[in-house]
């Protein structure tokens, strides 16, 4: 996971990309194993899967924020180690419970938000780390090495997780995912000690208000941070169920639910890759619209499998979910290092993963609700009607409009 010649990352950045790459493919794999697990060994079904998503993402509402003012006061380096070796200790209980017998929908929970705690701060840290690593021109090369990291995980680690689980069993999967998130652990601990610097004592709240009036009134920050919400509650009220529909409604098999996921990373590939090339021919704000376009296209590909119920459509959607908002990642991670005082990156990202990833466990928990009362088939519908209410935000706004990557603030 080495950067092209003529980008010359710099080697601190190569190990915190290889940490990422570790840290997401251990995600990925345990993610995959969960609700998996919870099917084939404690029977669930759409709604109980919808409450385990719900539990496993709750740490992203509740401690972006706590994580992000702690990100601008503290070691971000030492803050990530922390994080990811909670992580892995939450992974090694789970492989344990399963091993001994002693697994529940209640512990897998539990397990799976402590997990969480871990990831919500790493994914806050690294973002403010970047700048301090990277020089400002070589931010989009830097972020788009940190999502091809991700979409190789996206891709691998759910068809990895899935087959792990059919062929070994759940506790396969999950010691492979403990020995990643330890990796990443490691390599984190190589990273060169920060320079801190005295801060004068400031009160909290005032730094969140701060934060948030800066997003507030920042005429592009405010619209993406908006479409994101949508994007996100849309995404996970199709994640709360997708396993589920997909081995009782489409017929699935572990190994198949696991391909259809890691198809979604082979996607995520695909667009990371192609975002260069992309970027040299399209204006900036129409890179960014992409991801939401391609969205709302994926949504409707996977409402088209209540009528056509083949692993076809499910996968092309994935990968569509995957190749045009991997170039939303980017470009939107991109745009907020460049126009936000360094000072402030960590609230910011915090504020803005609060709300995004935040609505992630609003999402799931509404896809459990409505899988209750109306079944899987009525949560594809309500994703694809959120995916159509991001896209008429973001195409609204004047991020279109952009050119290229605006001065800092």
């Amino acid at each position: 996971m080495t950067a092209p010649h003529d980008t010359k990352l710099p080697a601190a950045f190569q190990r915190l990309n290889w940490s990422n790459l570790a840290a997401q493919f251990s995600e990925q794999i345990a993610l995959a194993a969960a609700p998996l697990a919870a099917v084939l060994l404690l029977a669930a079904g759409p709604a109980e899967t919808g409450w385990l998503q719900t539990a496993q993402t709750l740490p992203f509402l509740l401690l972006s924020i706590p994580a992000g003012l702690a990100v601008d006061r503290a070691s971000r380096r030492g803050l990530m180690v922390g994080s990811e070796a909670l992580r892995a200790l939450a992974l090694l209980a789970i492989m344990l419970m399963i091993g001994f017998g002693q697994l529940s929908l209640v512990g897998l929970a539990i397990l799976g938000f402590l997990g969480a705690i871990g990831t919500v701060v790493y994914s806050v840290a690294a973002p403010a780390l970047v700048p301090a690593l990277v020089p400002r021109a070589q931010l989009g090369a830097a972020n788009r090495w940190l999502e091809l990291a991700r979409s190789a995980a996206y891709a691998g680690g759910p068809a990895l997780g899935g087959a792990l689980v059919g062929w070994t069993g759940a506790p396969g999967a999950y010691a492979l995912a403990t020995a990643l998130s330890i990796l990443a652990v490691l390599l984190l601990a190589g990273l060169p000690k920060e320079e801190t610097q005295a801060r004068p004592r400031r009160d909290l709240l005032h730094d969140l208000k701060e934060g948030a009036a800066f997003i507030g009134g920042h005429a592009l920050l405010r619209p993406i941070l908006v479409t994101a919400v949508f994007f996100n509650t849309s995404w996970f009220v199709l994640q709360a169920i997708y396993v589920a529909y997909a081995v009782q409604n489409l017929g699935l098999t572990p190994g198949n639910v696991g391909v259809t996921l890691g198809i979604y990373g082979a996607g995520m590939i695909a667009g990371a890759w192609v975002a260069p090339a992309l970027a040299r021919r399209l204006p900036f704000g129409t890179m960014i619209v992409i991801g939401p376009l391609t969205g709302f296209a994926a949504a409707t590909v996977m409402l088209l499998t209540l009528w056509f119920p083949t692993v076809l459509l499910a996968g092309l959607s994935f990968f569509l979910f995957g190749a045009g908002p991997i170039l939303w990642s980017i470009t939107t991670m991109t745009l907020r290092q460049a126009v936000t005082p360094n000072a402030m990156l960590g609230r910011v990202s915090a504020l803005i993963m609060t709300a995004t990833f935040g609505s992630r466990p609003i999402g799931a928990a509404i896809g459990a609700l409505v899988a209750a009362r109306y079944g899987a088939p009525a949560c594809l519908a309500v994703a694809t009607a959120g995916f159509l209410l991001q896209l008429l935000v973001i195409t609204a706004s004047s991020v279109p409009r952009l050119r290229e990557l605006p001065e800092a603030a």
